[in-house]
């Protein structure tokens, strides 16, 4: 998917010393319809995810990384700059295996050691790759830690001394072997530094460098089909631009696809999901925010800018998208395989998400994290565990089916700029419901002119729609019908998904 603008366009020519050429629209992602096991999936509602707190006593965890040498173990990154080694039969050990603190710059709320990973053949060579804020001026600095010398050695570093929010901090090693790496655009508000557009710095980026070997005066090698390779004043270690702060981002195991949770400024977090191979392209941060243009935003006439598959407002209680994976695990192929799972900082919602094999996604809440989660991290055979960041424990994630006591068919009538929608809201459970609050998001551009059968209230693009007086109560097997009126901007799609009472419903017709 792509978007187009043709807005202020000198900024980036004065940025750089020759004009740059607008990278492809991504190739669409292969879709993922069906399990492991080739069995249709479950419903994304019919889905719950819960946690297990299976150890405490973390100073603000920040990463999670999993070895696969056999030892079963997970390392867990600290803020102030160590790294905690967790396993499953002994728990947390209480002395760090790396500590580096002497060279971490941890002021501010989002400094200090971001993240890690583990190579490939870490069983022998030791290795491990760690991005952290230096000292003393908080550069965004990626580094090499031998684990059996406890040697540090920086590879690459970006200056970011103006401001200390939006380091990014994500590592990951891609299917091809190559180590990329995310940093946000440079702190302050709105991008201030226009640093996500430009091209001759690493702010705002994914990188993607070979941390095998080493090429000239560089501790690292430049994949020579990196995208922009031999563009004039461009950095060439960069994969992606036009990023806020993509705090944490993954690799789909099965098929090489990146997926990446990239912050908000205020009124949209946003899901990117990237073909394997599809460096260059450009994710549209500080144009756009999520899918909305970003009043006062940078830009650029003729550019293609490449769209989230999945946004929501931090209105409803979110403040800040915790990217994670998609779950490739066997205990719960049959359930969630297949699936990308995200939370949120602030508001702790589990969002599933998963192509629906028409070129979109299906999307579902299905339970809440611990809460201040930073990251989601997985064992090396898949399984996913969480680390929240106050009071700082560890928690182990687990999923079942759990079918939804409410089902809502939806009836959509357009025309012009203008549409009626009628929601059917089913008790499908065995309970009666006495008092309902149905939630749930409107699309880009769509405001609600008038209601019936409910009284309903907007906020950004979110609706809580309340019971009527005469419809307060739902028997089991029987329904309500409310609707609204609403103008749209060229978007006139029926809500994905539903909350009746905090709970999901299943989605109809």
């Amino acid at each position: 998917m792509s978007r187009r603008c043709w807005a202020r366009s000198l900024l980036l020519a004065l940025l750089l010393t020759a004009p740059l050429s607008s990278p492809a629209t991504a190739d669409s992602v292969p879709d993922r319809t069906e399990t492991a096991q080739g069995i249709p999936p479950v419903p994304l509602p019919s889905l719950s995810a819960t946690t297990t707190q299976v150890a405490s006593g973390l100073k603000r965890p920040t990463a999670i990384a999993a070895p696969d040498d056999g030892t079963d173990r997970l390392f867990i990154t600290e803020k102030s700059g160590t790294v905690r080694v967790y396993h499953p039969d002994t728990g947390l050990a209480a002395t760090p295996v790396v500590d580096i603190k002497s060279a971490v710059d941890e002021s501010g709320n989002e400094r200090g050691l971001l993240g890690i990973a583990v190579p490939p053949g870490f069983a022998g060579s030791q290795d491990l790759y760690l991005a952290y804020t230096a000292l003393p001026d908080g550069a965004v600095t990626l580094a090499r830690y031998r684990l059996d010398e406890s040697r540090l050695e920086v590879l690459l570093s970006q200056e970011h001394a103006e401001f200390s929010n939006h380091n990014g901090g994500q590592l990951a090693f891609g299917p091809d072997g190559n180590l990329y790496w995310s940093i946000g655009d440079g702190g302050g508000s709105a991008d201030p530094l226009r640093s996500a557009q430009r091209l001759d710095t690493l702010l705002g980026k994914v990188m993607r460098i070979d941390v095998s070997r080493s090429c000239g005066p560089l501790a690292y090698c430049v994949p020579g089909d990196n995208p922009f390779v031999g563009t004039s004043g461009a950095r060439e270690e960069i994969w992606l631009y036009g990023l806020r702060n993509p705090w944490r981002f993954s690799f789909d195991r099965a098929d090489g696809s990146m997926w990446i949770g990239d912050v908000g400024q205020g009124r949209w977090e946003e899901v990117d999901h990237i073909a394997p191979g599809r460096g260059g392209l450009n994710l549209g941060w500080s144009c756009y925010e999520g899918l909305e243009k970003f009043e006062g935003g940078d830009c650029v006439a003729g550019e293609t800018y490449t769209e989230p598959v999945f946004t929501y407002s931090p209105y409803t209680g979110g403040c800040s998208v915790i990217g994670g994976h998609v779950y490739r695990g066997q205990k719960y192929a049959g359930l969630v395989g297949g699936t990308y799972i995200a939370t949120d900082y602030c508001s702790s919602t589990v969002w599933a998400l998963r192509a629906d094999g028409e070129g979109g996604y299906e999307q579902a809440e299905i339970g809440e994290m611990p809460t201040q989660v930073t990251s989601i991290g997985t064992t090396a055979d898949g399984e996913f565990y969480v680390v929240n960041d106050l009071p700082g424990g560890l928690h182990r994630v687990s999923f079942a089916q759990d079918e939804p006591d409410c089902r809502v068919d939806r009836t959509v009538k357009s025309w012009g700029t203008g549409m009626t929608v009628d929601l059917t809201v089913t008790n499908t459970g065995s309970t009666p419901v006495n008092g309902w609050t149905l939630e749930f998001p409107l699309a880009l551009g769509q405001t609600v002119v008038s209601d019936w059968n409910t009284d309903l209230t907007q906020g950004s693009n979110t609706i809580k729609a309340a019971d009527a007086s005469h419809n307060a109560t739902i028997a089991p097997g029987s329904s309500v019908t409310l609707g609204y009126l609403a103008g749209h901007t060229g978007d006139a799609s029926s809500p994905p998904r539903f909350m009746l009472n905090g709970d999901a419903c299943a989605v109809g017709d």
